[in-house]
């Protein structure tokens, strides 16, 4: 029998026991979680899912140059591909233990023995080298063995890597999502506190402009020292107001360059008002729909799936392995006869092995893994009722938020009507202080809330597209 087909027998052979005795387990993660026919904060309108790139429905082209720039350089999202990179390396390598194992092999053996046993005193260099044999072996060959995943661990590790990456591939999407929403929260935490910043600029002027009404009347004697003490404290309120409003101004612009992978002195401040931005339509359709669409769930599942075929590898462990050996070559005293006929050799082996004083930490680490996937099965059910739940609210305040901007933009045009009739009355000497106060104290107070109340409209906007996956898929 030839070297050829001896070694053919080896790998054909097993490869062929692989295909038709190895473990065909494949994880099924299930929740048994039983899902709502529709969301009950839905309107029943027809789904208008969000667009891959959803934050342009808001019509700002800073945001759009944000975006570009946080998805290309955000350092959490660059870990994340690195990642997945070294998943997929994982995967090859524990793929190899599916694959023989090799290796060439070259050898030249030079040896020295004597052929005699007397010796003698004056022996010359010469007679002394005459009593020993000097050989020279030369050898080459082929070192192969092969592990025989009769039960499928082998396979059954392959699978565990394999969901490994598919898991750090939905960690991609997931912490780009997020990613995407701080970026748009930030920026729009940015435009408020702006817009804030101006308010309060008019209010402190309208203060001041009061103040100094009250003034000229205390020159000519119709105005108290007290009234102008209380317009001077709510002034000085005011004033006190600014320095805040010019802090959060800065620390979220800086904010924007960790979120988009550069220094924050790169970080172009941002000039639109919080006027100028839309809302853009968003609707949502079934709850099944919404897990689908949602990257942390796939991630969430995928682990579950890699812990699950981890268990089955653990429960694999205890069965006994086979492997098989191989090596073939050539070995010859002289060189140019190394790869002549008369040189092969070559051996054969086969080996089982059944672990048996390791069996107990076997056991163990198989209730490990059991324990695991229990509770990644939680995390699984967790995540599927967390991610309804964000969907809910997330409908829930982009409604409510729409109906208060509304309302407070009502009340802010009255407020603004109610504080020029008190000022003009004022200066006309037909009201006194206390109700200028209350009027101006509460239009105050309505500008503030009417710019607070469209930064938590637009922020739950982000909210709702975060949660229906931000288009990914």
């Amino acid at each position: 029998m030839s070297l050829r087909t001896s070694l053919r027998r080896v790998f054909v052979l097993p490869a062929l026991l692989v295909l038709t005795a190895c473990s065909t387990f494949r994880p099924a993660p299930v929740s048994g979680i039983i899902l709502p026919a529709q969301l009950s904060a839905a309107t029943g309108e027809a789904a208008n899912w969000p667009d891959p790139a959803w934050w342009r429905g808001f019509g700002s082209a800073e945001l759009d140059a944000l975006m570009e720039q946080a998805v290309g350089a955000n350092f959490d999202i660059r870990a994340a591909i690195a990642r997945v990179r070294q998943a997929d390396a994982q995967v090859r390598i524990v793929g190899q233990a599916l694959l023989p194992s090799g290796n060439l092999t070259g050898n030249v053996t030079h040896s020295q023995t004597p052929v005699s046993t007397a010796t003698a005193v004056n022996l010359s260099a010469a007679g002394a080298r005459r009593n020993f044999t000097h050989r020279t072996l030369y050898a080459t060959g082929l070192q192969a063995s092969y592990e025989l995943d009769f039960w499928g661990r082998n396979r059954a590790a392959l699978v565990a890597a394999q969901q490994n990456l598919q898991a750090n591939r939905f960690d991609v999407g997931a912490i780009t999502l997020t990613t995407e929403a701080s970026v748009a929260n930030t920026y729009f935490q940015v435009l408020a506190s702006r817009e804030l910043l101006t308010i309060q600029q008019e209010n402190l002027a309208s203060a001041e402009r009061i103040l100094g009404v009250l003034q000229q009347r205390a020159n000519a004697g119709t105005s108290t020292g007290l009234d102008i003490a209380q317009q001077q404290t709510l002034v000085e309120q005011q004033r006190a107001a600014v320095p805040p409003l010019r802090q959060s101004i800065q620390q979220n612009t800086y904010s924007l360059g960790t979120l988009t992978g550069q220094l924050p002195e790169a970080v172009a401040p941002p000039r639109l008002s919080l006027g100028d931005v839309r809302v853009p339509p968003v609707q949502p359709g079934l709850p099944a729909e919404v897990l689908q669409r949602r990257p942390d769930i796939w991630q969430a599942e995928a682990t579950l799936a890699a812990v699950q075929a981890s268990v089955e590898q653990a429960r694999l462990a205890m069965f006994p392995s086979i492997t098989l050996s191989a090596q073939g070559g050539f070995q010859n005293l002289a060189l140019e006869n190394l790869l002549r006929p008369g040189s092969v050799l070559f051996s054969l082996a086969g080996g089982l092995t059944q672990p048996i004083f390791q069996l107990g930490q076997l056991r163990a680490q198989y209730r490990l893994t059991q324990a695991q996937a229990e509770e990644l099965l939680e995390n699984y059910r967790a995540a599927i009722v967390a991610a309804l739940v964000d969907v809910e609210n997330a409908i829930v305040a982009l409604r409510e938020t729409t109906e208060q901007e509304r309302l407070q933009s009502a009340a802010t045009r009255s407020a603004e009507r109610a504080y020029a009739i008190s000022e003009a009355q004022l200066r006309a000497g037909t009201i006194d202080l206390l109700a200028l106060l209350i009027t101006q104290q509460t239009l105050f107070n309505a500008r503030n809330n009417l710019a607070q109340v469209r930064l938590a409209r637009l922020q739950a906007a982000v909210g709702l597209f975060r949660a229906l996956g931000g288009g990914w898929t």
